[in-house]
């Protein structure tokens, strides 16, 4: 294995708790592997070589553990971080598993509920912070409905606000370095989410009493089963400041959260990804929220991980080879070709500026001939990604 596709601490790359811990159980079937406590999972991580390791609080502690079982599990865990040097940059609150949130946890009917999940998540932030995590993300993936007739979608918006200005002020309360993060999916396990896309959180983050606190964890499976373009999403995203993490995987257009292996689908998906991502100088983490398949056993899990990463690896490689080559970078220029004729009328707005392009000939019929190559461009790119330039 070359050691230019090694993952290295300055990666980032990064799995949850729950991503290598996934034991296989599906709506079908029962678990097909062994339950791994959470040091077992902090050293498997090391073993593929990982940088990072991000948890629900309920992965790490249970949610009826006493506090000694806390106190324990905790301690056994920052142990087991120092010995492999793995970090946790992130952290999050399962809303989401328990019965007491089949409405919903911030914008649940019941205003117990709605209670309990602040409580619930401020002690999550807590333990987040005390693991290290600058970045906490919200996923509401039982905020939403079944059907209309039970709950007005104003008002699940207004409580979800309230709930994410409460939390930011607890927060800066309590002095923590702390980012959150919405992530955003437009359905399953409810029939539909509130916050289904890059745009709705974007939107939604705008009306909130700390704006620069919020940003996005976008997901390639949450847009993509929506038949979404994700590398759209992502771009949105940076292009307001708000791409504060990202969960990498792969997914079939259309689907059940399939959360394949990275690059596993769409690899020109995946490259166009990568290539943004490594082209803006995006410097959080690589998360991959993914889990095998459930044919593996550990060792499949370990080829998992470390085709996720591997993956990522090669794919920046190749984007560095699209952006080296000759021949595509000389159709770039050409398709963006500019004879320096219509600088008088790009920036901003002035009166005199659009009485000038209003009066300006154009010779429509010529633009409309103007064949732009796209054909060869696209099959330009295949051919770096099977390898043949």
């Amino acid at each position: 294995m070359s050691d230019m596709y090694e993952p290295k601490p300055e990666h980032k790359f990064t799995f949850g708790l729950w991503t290598v811990g996934n034991i296989g159980r599906d709506p079908f079937g029962e678990p097909v592997r062994h339950p791994l406590s959470p040091v077992e999972i902090v050293h498997l991580l090391a073993d593929v070589g990982a940088y990072g390791v991000n948890f629900h609080d309920n992965d790490l502690i249970p949610i009826d553990a006493t506090p000694a079982d806390r106190d324990r599990i905790l301690r056994e865990f920052k142990a087991a971080l120092q010995e492999t040097g793995l970090v946790v940059p992130m952290a999050t609150t399962n809303l989401f598993a328990d019965p007491v949130f089949k409405d919903g946890a911030f914008t649940s009917n019941d205003p117990k509920v709605r209670a309990y999940a602040l409580q619930k998540t401020m002690r999550a932030i807590d333990l987040g912070v005390e693991c290290g995590a600058k970045v906490y993300v919200f996923w509401g993936g039982r905020e939403g409905v079944e059907s209309d007739a039970a709950k007005d979608p104003q008002e699940g918006l207004k409580r979800y606000r309230e709930a994410i200005n409460f939390l930011c002020a607890y927060v800066k309360d309590q002095g923590y370095d702390l980012k959150f993060a919405l992530e955003p999916k437009p359905n399953e396990p409810r029939g539909d989410i509130y916050l289904a896309t890059v745009g709705h959180a974007l939107a939604f983050i705008n009306t909130l009493d700390h704006p620069d606190m919020v940003g996005l964890n976008p997901e390639v499976a949450h847009e993509t089963m929506a038949g979404l373009n994700f590398l759209h999403g992502v771009a949105q995203a940076w292009d307001a400041g708000k791409l504060f993490h990202i969960d990498l995987n792969d997914q079939v257009i259309g689907r059940y959260d399939q959360d394949f292996r990275f690059g596993a689908v769409n690899l020109k998906a995946a490259f166009f990804l990568v290539r943004f991502l490594e082209n803006v100088g995006y410097q959080g983490s690589r998360h991959f929220d993914a889990h095998a398949y459930r044919t593996e056993d550990y060792e499949g899990v370990k080829a998992f991980a470390r085709g996720c990463m591997r993956t990522y690896l090669i794919l920046k490689e190749k984007a560095r080879r699209f952006d080296e080559d000759a021949e595509i970078q000389a159709l770039l220029a050409e398709i963006t070709s500019d004879d320096g004729t219509m600088a008088p009328f790009q920036g901003g707005y002035s009166r005199d500026k659009a009485d000038a392009l209003k009066a300006h000939p154009f010779d429509r019929v010529a633009l409309g001939r103007r064949g732009l190559a796209y054909e060869r461009l696209d099959q330009l790119t295949n051919e770096v990604l099977l390898g043949v330039r």
